[in-house]
């Protein structure tokens, strides 16, 4: 089978789920798509020029929302060019927006991004606290909400509330 994002073949595919659409959506992709979706690589994902025009409209809004997270300017032409119906535009535009993770001054928040307290924290459980000023680099955002996330302090993985950080 072939994955529909990347138009990659010959691989096994397993079902990753759409949110924010009908509660059953789900499109098949590839390994290397399931997990990097939250910081996908722009040569794996050259292919979204063709998959933004699938007829299914799961996979569009997927494109949709990978487009937009590969900040380029090849992916913002793209967006740029899509066309969308109504239902389809809501449906990516309603998750995108409401799973969108930012930081204190609303600017948005990637994985991977370096980002800096701007409040002493009492880090609970690990007994001490992260002063403000401190770096937090390669920040994971925590899927299922977007006030949060993480980042490693002091040695300790810890979760940081996206509103006591702004974006380096």
């Amino acid at each position: 089978m072939t994955c529909p994002l990347c138009a990659t073949a010959d691989v096994p595919l397993s079902p990753f789920p759409v949110s924010g659409g009908p509660e059953d959506a789900s499109v098949d992709l590839c390994p290397t798509c399931t997990d990097t979706l939250d910081a996908p690589q722009e040569d794996h994902f050259r292919a979204l020029a063709t998959a933004m025009w699938s007829e299914d409209a799961a996979v569009q809004v997927l494109a949709v929302r990978t487009l937009a997270k590969l900040q380029t300017p090849w992916a913002a032409d793209l967006l740029d060019q899509l066309y969308l119906d109504d239902d389809t535009r809501a449906w990516a535009d309603n998750v995108a927006a409401a799973t969108a993770h930012k930081d204190a001054h609303g600017a948005p928040l990637h994985a991977g991004d370096t980002v800096v307290l701007i409040k002493d924290l009492p880090v609970k459980g690990a007994g001490f606290t992260a002063k403000r000023g401190t770096a937090v680099r390669g920040i994971a955002l925590v899927p299922d909400n977007p006030a949060h996330i993480e980042g490693r302090v002091e040695g300790q993985r810890i979760v940081i509330l996206t509103e006591f950080v702004k974006r380096k």
